[in-house]
C-alpha cells in the first residue's frame, strides 16, 4: 500500500516539476507534474492529490483558471499558486479563489518543503475541525466575554467554505467606502463643533 503523500505540479517549465520531485520524493512524497492546465485537469480526473501547486503564466489555460477548476472539482484539495510574475492583484485573485498559498519564485529547496508541509497541515487541520462533532464553540474575546457560535450542521460548513472568499471580497470592496465615510462624519462633526463653539 502506498502510503506517499501525493502532489502535483503544474508548470510549462518542466525544469519546476524535476525541482519539486527532488526536494520532496525523499521527504515522503511522490511528485506528478503536468506540463499545462488541460493535462493537470486529465489527471486530476484520474488521480487524488494531497496538495497542487501551479504556476500562473502558462501558454493556455493560465494558473488562475487552473485553480478555480480545481477547487470547482476538489473543494478540499489545497492549491498553491507559484509565480515569477507575483503581483498584488493576482494575489488578491489566487486567495478570492481559494488557493492556499501564493509563493514567488525563485523557489528555495527549503521554500518547497516548507510551503507543501504548510499546506497539507492546514488542510489536515481543515478536514478534522469540519468531521469533529461541536455542538458549540466558546471563543475568549478581548473584554474577557465568552462568545458562542453555534455549529449547526457539515452543509453549514461546506456553505461558509465556498462563501468565505466571497465575504472577504466584499470587506475588500467595501472597506475603502467605509473609511471615506468615517472620514466625512468625522470631519463634518469637526466642523459642526467649531462652529457650534463661536
Amino acid at each position: 500500500m502506498n502510503t506517499k503523500l501525493q502532489v502535483l505540479v503544474i508548470d510549462d517549465d518542466a525544469v519546476v516539476g524535476r525541482s519539486f520531485d527532488r526536494v520532496l520524493s525523499d521527504k515522503g512524497y511522490e511528485v506528478s507534474t503536468a506540463l499545462s492546465g488541460e493535462e493537470a485537469l486529465e489527471t486530476l480526473e484520474n488521480s487524488n492529490f494531497d496538495v497542487v501547486f501551479t504556476d500562473i503564466k502558462m501558454p493556455g489555460m493560465d494558473g488562475l483558471e487552473v485553480t478555480e477548476r480545481i477547487k470547482e472539482r476538489c473543494p478540499w484539495t489545497p492549491v498553491v499558486v507559484i509565480t515569477g510574475y507575483g503581483t498584488e492583484d493576482n494575489e488578491v485573485k489566487a486567495s478570492v479563489l481559494g488557493a492556499s498559498g501564493f509563493v514567488r519564485k525563485p523557489l528555495t529547496p527549503e521554500m518547497i518543503e516548507n510551503i507543501t508541509l504548510k499546506a497539507v497541515n492546514d488542510a489536515e487541520s481543515a478536514n478534522d475541525a469540519a468531521e469533529q462533532p461541536i455542538d458549540s464553540v466558546e471563543v475568549e474575546v478581548a473584554s474577557d466575554v465568552a462568545v458562542t457560535k453555534q455549529v449547526n450542521s457539515p452543509a453549514k460548513n461546506i456553505g461558509l467554505f465556498f462563501a468565505s472568499p466571497f465575504i472577504a471580497l466584499g470587506y475588500v470592496i467595501a472597506l475603502p467606502f467605509v473609511g471615506f465615510y468615517m472620514f466625512l462624519k468625522l470631519g463634518r462633526e469637526a466642523f459642526i463643533k467649531k462652529h457650534m463653539s463661536e
